[in-house]
Order: C-alpha cells, then structure tokens, then sequence
C-alpha cells in the first residue's frame, strides 16, 4: 500500500496504542507517524478530549502530526493540526435534559459500593458525558484494581443498563468508555461520526484498529461499518503487529 492510493489507518488510543491513560511509548510513536504515515494517512478517533490525546500521545506538537484527529468520537474534528468544527451536546439535547442525566448518574453512583472512591465522577465533555463510578480522579493503581473488580462485578455494565432502561426514549447511546467509565452521547454520534468529515476525501480503504469492539464497546459501530476494515487488537503490541502485517513490513 502507498499513500497515493488514499488509504488512511485510524487508530483508537486507549489499550490500542496506548495502554490506559497511559502515553505511547516513544518506539512505537515513532513507527506510527515515520514509517506509518509515510505509506498511508494516520488518524486518530477517541471518546477523550483533544487535550487528553495530546497528552497521551506526548504533546500537542506530536498529535499535530497525525493527518486527523477525531477527539470526542469525532464530534471535535482536526486537520493537520487545526481544528475545524465542533458539536455541543447542550445545543442538541437541551440543559433539562443533561441535568435529568447526571442527577441520576449521581444518585446511582451513590448507592454502588467499591473497593475505593475517588473523585471527578462525571466529566462533561463538549459532546458527551464521561461517568466514572470510581471517579477520574483515581491513580494507576486504584483504575487497574477497579478495572478488574468491574470485569467481575458488571459494574458499568449494570449501570449501563439502567441508564437504557430510565433513558430509553431520550436519544442517547451508552458504551463502556476505556478502562473505567461510560460514554453518554446522542445516538449516531458514535465513532462512526469521524466518517463524515472524510467522506469527501475519497480514500480507497479506511482501516481502523481498536479495542473495545464487542457489542457495548465504543469502537463497536465503527469496527463493524461498512466503510472501513475492522481489526480487534489487545494490546499495543499487537495492534504494531496487525499493522506490520497489512503494510507487509518486518
């Protein structure tokens, strides 16, 4: 494959090419944006906010080298460095709405009993909320302890069902968000969202490589569309793996 055929590889960032709110390593950072991007355009698509991957990716200066970033599932679109629109989950559901969310978010929360607790349970994003029943706030420890309490207890599962169940005819999606939390946004404004910024850019063949593709998980849509080629990866290790193999390089 060569960039003259218009191919672009996107990548998910959490436990794709990084672990978990962790920052890429310099190695793979460097396979990604030197000989990656010398044979295909690279993006980036993350339910974070643009900060959060420029932090994980090593800064502002780094992210800025990928030809897309879709922060906020898309809904925040970046081009070569520059931001060119955005959307705002106020203007689309309307502030009682939002707060009819959140106050039950809370109140669920409240009542959930963990190993530990920290803060910043609920962060609101321009185009969704982010609910985290162990609080954002947590250190490394604290996420992976409540990462595998919560592959055993289906913490977040249970408390996505109960925000579908409450919420049915409201609009909006949930998804399991990363390692700890839940993604709440307007149905449609999934990861699948990023593709209509590039519809126009007449791209041969769009792969995208994530983690949480299974039914619940927010690559799940984009994984299965039909626009793009689908890989599950586990790991970052594996995703470099999966990519030397499409781009048959040692």
């Amino acid at each position: 494959m060569t960039s003259q055929k218009k191919v672009l590889y996107l990548f998910d960032v959490d436990g794709t090419l990084t672990k978990p709110r962790q920052k890429i390593t310099e190695e793979f950072r460097r396979f990604i944006l030197d000989e990656v991007k010398s044979k295909v355009d690279v993006g980036l698509v993350s339910g974070s906010d643009y900060m959060k991957i420029s932090e994980q990716m090593g800064g502002e200066d780094v992210v800025s080298n990928f030809n897309y970033v879709f922060s906020e599932n898309g809904l925040v679109h970046h081009k070569n460095g520059k931001k060119l629109s955005s959307e705002s989950i106020v203007n689309h559901l309307g502030e009682q709405k939002l707060q009819e969310v959140i106050n039950f978010a809370m109140g669920y929360m409240s009542n959930i009993k963990l190993p530990v607790k920290r803060g910043n349970f609920i962060e609101f994003r321009s185009s969704m909320l982010n609910i985290c029943p162990v609080g954002r706030s947590c250190n490394q420890i604290e996420r992976d302890q409540f990462s595998e309490y919560d592959s055993k207890h289906k913490v977040r599962q249970q408390f996505v069902e109960a925000l579908q169940s409450k919420f049915k005819d409201s609009g909006l999606k949930f998804a399991l968000g990363g390692q700890i939390s839940i993604d709440v946004f307007p149905i449609g404004w999934d990861k699948t969202y990023c593709l209509n910024h590039i519809a126009s850019e007449n791209f041969v063949e769009i792969h995208f490589f994530g983690d949480k593709t299974d039914p619940g998980g927010n690559d799940h849509e984009i994984y299965n569309d039909s626009r793009t080629v689908g890989h599950r990866v586990s790991s970052p290790n594996d995703t470099e793996m999966q990519v030397k193999k499409c781009l048959n390089v040692e």
